[in-house]
């Protein structure tokens, strides 16, 4: 076996440090919880929890040891059905305690997270977004966002869904409206018992508000600081789908339910500090109250929206929100407090200016969004890239300027993402051909299904 040199050596010695203090605050943590069991969880593709639940000293040896897991999160669809071949082997992981938390439900237990590392790991959504926080703090600034949710809450169970076939859902609180108090004084115990559930998982709820349409809520979370802001997205809609299970009721968090109700939304809130914790998107000698770097990082958002789409709208059924008329954007634009922009530019005080990217639905996965609107700001502040002047109309009345139209659905997302040049610069080649050939798969398995409204509308006139 060769010999160290003493600079590999020095490598070595402190990331044997490193991982012996991470295992003695994991079991701090696990000791301050009393867990005796923990829930280590990957997240696949489509933003679920895939978990395993094992016994203490078994995570405190994954965590010391390495966690290997099955390659099939990356060669199966939504529906678990597989594409692409593969071995299904199992390939190297890894467990990060700082994210340990309590379990909010029965027992004295945990959750971690974990996610695969070395090659294999390029493909993950979440290890893209910690490369682009590297990448940040590399040119002087931490990040600070959040996501807020809207979703629908039904009465329905997973077994009345089937019985009905999933066509005609029944809705709960039927009387909603949007802001309504009937609502929230009605329903206050079943929505405290959700605060409780975040509360325990370490995640802040910022409000929460009813929304257009029958049973429909809205929750902001509370800005957080790097990786933790798209953990706490993730882990909420995980665990929201959860609570509400346990309850009898299902929560839907798909971007457009039914043609006549409204699109449910992901919208993310963006913005960076320097090293001494200063906001840096502020400036109040500009008439638009903005920095460089701000306009810097919003013409990078804007210029790279259009290709990098897929990243935050991932689904097919993300597409049936962004049309005309649904409070949703439909191009690549940017302006000042307008809700009819993608990226819309909030600067009531300098410690609260920040961009929120409109474009991500409910049905968002958090790391990749996170990573997409990083990714194109940090290039645009790179490159200096202009916004041009900021929108300040009706976008939906005035239409799209040329080269900004944002891809109409899922198949021409993905084509456009995996032709993109800056993607493969920005998350590499593995991520990019990886990610856009699931979405392919998806809008395949799509365009091969029937639907009912096809049948009603030719079956009987063609």
């Amino acid at each position: 076996m060769p010999k160290l040199g003493p600079t590999q050596k020095i490598r070595n010695d402190d990331k044997m440090q490193s991982d012996a203090a991470g295992l003695d605050a994991f079991k701090e943590t696990l000791d301050r919880i009393g867990a005796t069991h923990v829930h280590i969880g990957i997240f696949d593709p489509d933003g679920q929890l895939r978990v395993k639940r094992v016994e203490r000293a078994k995570a405190e040896k994954l965590l010391a040891g390495g966690y290997p897991f099955c390659d099939v999160l990356y060669n199966w669809d939504i529906a678990e059905e597989t594409f692409g071949g593969g071995a299904y082997r199992d390939v190297e992981g890894r467990l990060f305690p700082e994210t340990v938390r309590a379990w909010p439900f029965e027992g004295q237990e945990a959750v971690c997270i974990a996610d695969y590392s070395a090659a294999f790991g390029e493909r993950s959504a979440r290890n893209q977004l910690l490369r682009q926080l590297d990448k940040a703090q590399a040119m002087g600034f931490s990040v600070h966002s959040a996501f807020e949710f809207e979703f629908f809450l039904l009465d329905e169970d997973a077994a009345s869904l089937r019985a009905g076939g999933f066509a005609d859902p029944k809705h709960y609180a039927l009387a909603n409206r949007t802001y309504s108090l009937e609502t929230l004084a009605t329903e206050q115990p079943l929505l405290s018992g959700l605060e409780e559930m975040t509360r325990a998982l370490g995640i802040g709820m910022d409000a929460l508000h009813t929304e257009l349409g029958p049973g429909c809520l809205e929750v902001p979370l509370t800005h957080a600081e790097g990786v933790k802001a798209a953990d706490d997205a993730a882990l909420f809609k995980n665990f929201a789908k959860s609570y509400f299970r346990r309850n009898g009721l299902t929560a839907c968090f798909m971007s457009k339910l039914k043609e006549t109700l409204s699109g449910q939304s992901g919208h993310l809130h963006v913005s960076l500090r320097d090293a001494e914790g200063r906001p840096v998107f502020s400036d109040l000698n500009d008439p638009d109250r903005l920095s460089d770097t701000a306009r810097h990082f919003i013409g990078g958002l804007v210029t790279l929206m259009p290709e990098l789409l897929a990243l935050c709208a991932q689904t097919v059924n993300a597409y049936r929100r962004m049309v005309p008329g649904m409070w949703a954007p439909t191009h690549a634009s940017w302006g000042i407090q307008n809700r009819t922009v993608a990226a819309r530019v909030m600067n009531d005080s300098p410690s609260a200016t920040r961009v929120e990217f409109r474009v991500p639905s409910a049905d968002t996965n958090p790391h990749a969004a996170l990573a997409m609107c990083l990714g194109a700001g940090l290039w645009g502040i790179e490159n200096r890239i202009e916004p041009g002047a900021p929108s300040e109309g009706d976008l939906h009345a005035e239409g799209a300027a040329e080269g900004a139209a944002l891809p109409m659905d899922l198949g021409e997302a993905a084509r456009r993402l995996r032709a993109s040049d800056r993607a493969r610069a920005i998350f590499g080649d593995v991520f990019v051909e990886g990610f856009a050939d699931a979405r392919r798969h998806e809008y395949e398995t799509y365009l091969r299904h029937v639907s009912a409204w096809e049948r009603e509308r030719y079956l009987e006139v063609v």
